[in-house]
């Protein structure tokens, strides 16, 4: 449950506006390498000069995702409610689960 709706609403219109094959595959790459930053962050905080692996992983990720837009022609649906940030890795472990 988030907010007002359950998980699987979100995760369907989430899927909704990413129908675009090449949008599918960079949100496929680009999701895990934010979620893998994010952990990664926080180790660069005791590890002296690891900050720009979890940087490096975080920017390429976001990078994926706006290209993957570009080709969908619809803007991230966090724009419209940010919500959706929260959402984006559910949809992942959904398609790879292939049940999206």
């Amino acid at each position: 449950m988030l907010g007002d709706r359950p998980m699987s609403d979100w995760v369907a219109r989430y899927a909704l506006s990413h129908q675009n094959p090449v949008n599918r595959v960079c949100h496929t790459i680009g999701i895990p390498l934010i979620a893998v930053s994010l952990p990664l962050f926080a180790i660069a905080l005791f590890v002296h000069g690891f900050w720009p692996v979890p940087l490096g992983l975080f920017v390429v990720g976001w990078v994926f995702q706006f290209v993957g837009h570009a080709f969908e022609g619809k803007p991230p649906e966090f724009f419209r409610d940010w919500r959706f940030l929260f959402v984006g890795l559910r949809w992942w472990v959904a398609k790879i689960r292939g049940k999206s």
